[in-house]
């Protein structure tokens, strides 16, 4: 039986035993391998060709695309996965780059400079052609980052106290904290607040759209109760926040949260403690979960449209690239009322 030619491996072939199989130089076969033939012989790009098809030859496209400083990969440290604002937003962010042809690889930083740090520094050794930075943490690395002008796009929070400015995507937290304040004022109660650390700057600026409000409202002094937690999950630093509101002060009438995660937790001490919600307490978040639908009709909420994050950030991405001035792409928000739609309901049944 006649044996078959055995097919070279093409992954042993380099440009080099192509060169030397068609007697010429490594750069004549690398500008014919990457399209440019202006400056080739016709015969010459002919024999390179049958060459590279004979060893079945494919060039190393992210190797090029390394050297060429285009890897197509982008970087984003994002904190706490199973907060669901974070998943929507890194849902978001994927689906725009893969359309505009970019891979994005994700780390969990779990809201710890440390875990920050080592995460951008494990991109850069990836090559990766931007970074994109959710809930940032003051931290050594990002700082060096921000200050040589590495592409950075920040988002939810602002660069912290004392570093470089960059491109930034989010909402104006303190008019989205106002906005609920308000509209829990016009409830007829006088609302307290919760909050996790006021370290992160989306937070303490919901703080202070609270606290404005109440004080355009006339409420000062002891009518202004905040209570804060700083465990790093939501759904529990609502629950102590609560305890320790209660704790002060007893129930309030109304609560502002900074976020749906914290309502969460504030609604099962409610329960716990038997106060009807909303009967007795009206609670209003920030973010409007999509699980407010399924689980929360009683949550009043300001709408973060997440959905568009992605589309934002890739085009903060490109001002980066460009060498745009840093800026703030500030995404629209709005009051989502759930109490208004259950009485709606009721009334219809």
């Amino acid at each position: 039986m006649e044996k078959r030619p055995r097919k070279p491996d093409a992954s042993r072939v380099s440009l080099n035993t192509i060169a030397e199989k068609a007697g010429v130089s490594v750069s004549t076969v690398s500008r014919i391998v990457n399209g440019h033939l202006n400056r080739a012989n016709p015969r010459t790009v002919e024999r390179v060709r049958a060459l590279l098809d004979e060893f079945d030859y494919r060039p190393d496209k992210i190797a090029r695309a390394l050297r060429r400083g285009e890897s197509r990969v982008i970087a984003m440290l994002v904190p706490n996965l199973d907060n669901p604002a974070m998943g929507a937003i890194a849902s978001s962010t994927e689906a725009a780059l893969r359309a505009a042809g970019y891979v994005m690889l994700m780390c969990d930083t779990h809201d710890e400079p440390e875990l920050q740090d080592y995460y951008l520094a494990a991109m850069r050794e990836q090559s990766v052609e931007g970074y994109i930075v959710v809930s940032a943490v003051a931290s050594p690395m990002l700082a060096t980052f921000l200050e040589r002008g590495e592409p950075i796009v920040l988002v939810g929070r602002h660069a912290p106290a004392g570093m470089k400015r960059t491109a930034f995507v989010g909402v104006n937290n303190f008019a989205a904290g106002k906005l609920a304040t308000e509209y829990l004022l016009r409830q007829g109660a006088v609302p307290a607040a919760v909050h996790t650390s006021l370290a992160s700057s989306a937070i303490a600026d919901r703080i202070k759209g609270y606290q404005a409000a109440m004080a355009a409202a006339g409420h000062k002094g002891d009518a202004v109760r905040v209570a804060g937690s700083t465990h790093l999950q939501h759904l529990e630093a609502g629950y102590l926040a609560a305890q320790a509101l209660v704790a002060k002060g007893g129930w309030p009438k109304a609560v502002f949260c900074v976020s749906d995660l914290m309502a969460y937790g504030v609604y099962r001490l409610a329960n716990e403690h038997g106060v009807a919600v909303p009967g007795h307490c009206v609670i209003a978040g920030v973010d409007d979960s999509k699980l407010n639908d399924w689980i929360a009709s009683w949550l009043p909420s300001v709408h973060i449209p997440y959905d568009e994050y992605g589309a934002a950030i890739f085009e903060q991405l490109q001002n980066v690239w460009s060498g745009a001035p840093a800026g703030d792409k500030l995404l629209p928000h709005r009051l989502i009322d759930r109490l208004a739609t259950r009485t709606a309901k009721a009334g219809a049944a």
